[in-house]
């Protein structure tokens, strides 16, 4: 039976997995490795060098320890982590660490965009959106704070296209993975034009920019240099995927219009696919799929179970030995901390909101409904249905925008692994939700493109149908659903409008 590696490229760790055409995990390797570099509060940066030691140690360890294994795979394809710049010189080189998609520092936007393209956005109502977009692109903050760099630069590429270039020695990248803030047309798949409206925004000039292809072709093989450092035969064919939260969406098996795919990961999202182009939230694009006919409009909690993350470091530490003495993980004891506590966390509600987003770029994190019985594993638990009210949020809007009506939710990411967390988003939302038969959905999707583009499938539905398998389903629970919900029709979807005016009070603090 034919076989894929699938190079997975998170925020917190790298994993390398074989998988078969029935959707079988066969064999992972995973490497942890620190998040960030943090040269100043609020700065988060990682070596290009690091990324690629670990894929190499990865795919060297693949070759030495399942040799076997490795001898039928057909195809390996990479998916990584979104918005996330390489700099490149003239001979392709790295001139800096990058600037992690998490990272906090803010661009000066002062600078006037052309006089038109201002009062086409004053108009519209995007003033603020598009000045918290031109805050967030972090080649311009490059530009201003490091110019004799900057000067260097060629070419700025994301993370997945660098990875395809030491390969197979072609630098271009799937249009599916082209996500973060660069001059892209994600309606036509394509880059801007220099008299787009919001071409300006980015201030990147195009000739900074790669060629880009479909999800499911061909981008070469792996070159005789690049074998010497992976240990990878040479000649195995490098196919594009796309971006990790597309390929999660693929590997639930969201292709249907009645399902949703939900992820539980560093950044919690919503999804749909859809064949139709609609924004998910006003002046928000909807993403390419990595089906090359369809999109993906998404709704973002910045910062969503990375929060979980912040959490244990902060407030759990403590239980690390009483976890290790059981067996289990810091999350897995939490978690059975807060099985007693009724939904609802006993009054206490938490806006997830620890990064703005870009139509709420004043927006701060908030808990509300503290009293002297709450315990930190009630704020643990908030922390948990705060995502997902905020979740529940966004699917309402992108339902109202797609006239779509979701039955089904599918999830994905580290919170999937719990039962508890899966029921509780099966109470909030009051749907089903449907859990498959692996928590590493990124790799699942990637490696579905990936047998779909090597002939094993005639498209990315049959190969669905044959690689994705619904292992448990959580079903709401009447009396929960009906808590859960006043809680969120009668505080939750009223907490940002009344604490707006104090977010912006802290903003010019």
């Amino acid at each position: 039976m034919s076989k894929v590696l699938i190079i997975d490229v998170g925020t917190q760790s790298m994993r390398g997995i074989i998988f078969d055409e029935k959707g079988n995990l066969l064999v992972k390797e995973q490497v942890k490795y620190e998040p960030y570099i943090a040269k100043e509060n609020g700065y988060m940066e990682q070596t290009a060098e690091m990324y690629w030691n670990v894929l190499c140690s990865i795919t060297r360890k693949f070759t030495s320890e399942h040799s076997d294994m490795m001898k039928d795979v057909i195809a390996m394809s990479v998916d990584t982590f979104r918005d996330t710049a390489v700099l490149l010189d003239d001979d392709n080189k790295v001139l800096r660490d990058l600037i992690l998609w998490s990272d906090q520092r803010v661009a000066d936007t002062s600078a006037p965009l052309p006089a038109k393209n201002r009062f086409l956005f004053k108009l519209v109502g995007m003033t603020r959106t598009v000045n918290a977009i031109r805050s967030k692109v972090k080649t311009s903050w490059i530009m201003q704070h490091e110019p004799e760099l900057w000067a260097k630069v060629r070419k700025v590429v994301h993370i997945s296209a660098y990875f395809n270039y030491l390969l197979t020695g072609n630098l271009t990248d799937s249009y599916a993975s082209t996500i973060g803030h660069f001059p892209f047309d994600f309606k036509r798949k394509r880059y801007l034009k220099e008299s787009d409206l919001t071409f300006p925004v980015y201030g990147l000039d195009l000739k900074y920019m790669i060629p880009v292809c479909s999800p499911g072709d061909v981008i070469g093989t792996v070159t005789a240099q690049c074998a010497m450092q992976t240990g990878l035969p040479v000649g195995l064919k490098v196919i594009a995927s796309g971006s990790d939260k597309g390929c999660e969406t693929v590997g639930v098996g969201c292709l249907g219009k009645d399902v949703a795919s939900v992820s539980f990961g560093t950044t919690s999202t919503v999804q749909f696919t859809t064949d139709k182009y609609f924004e998910p939230e006003r002046f928000m694009p909807a993403y390419p799929a990595v089906f090359k006919n369809y999109y993906n409009p998404e709704v973002q909690i910045f910062r969503g179970y990375w929060m979980i993350s912040w959490f244990k470091q902060n407030f759990a530490r403590h239980l690390e030995k009483r976890a290790a003495d059981l067996g289990k993980s810091v999350e897995e004891v939490m978690n059975e901390e807060i099985e007693a506590i009724p939904p609802g966390s006993d009054g206490l509600i938490l806006q997830p909101f620890w990064q703005a987003g870009l139509t709420t770029p004043e927006a701060r994190g908030s808990i509300i409904g503290f009293s002297d019985y709450h315990t930190r594993a009630h704020v643990y638990r908030a922390i948990i249905e705060g995502i997902d009210f905020a979740l529940r949020e966004g699917l309402e809007r992108m339902e109202k925008r797609g006239k779509q009506k979701i039955k089904y939710i599918s999830v994905s990411g580290g919170g999937s692994q719990s039962d508890l967390i899966c029921q509780i988003a099966a109470d909030i939302f009051n749907r089903p939700v449907r859990r498959v038969q692996t928590y590493e959905t990124s790799a699942l999707g990637a490696a579905i493109v990936t047998f779909t583009a090597c002939g094993t499938y005639a498209d990315e539905r049959e190969a669905i149908d044959h690689m994705v398998h619904y292992t448990d389903v959580f079903n709401p629970e009447p009396t929960a659903v009906v808590t859960y919900d006043h809680i969120y029709r009668n505080i939750y979807l009223k907490l940002y409008a009344k604490l707006q005016s104090f977010y912006k009070y802290l903003e010019k603090e």
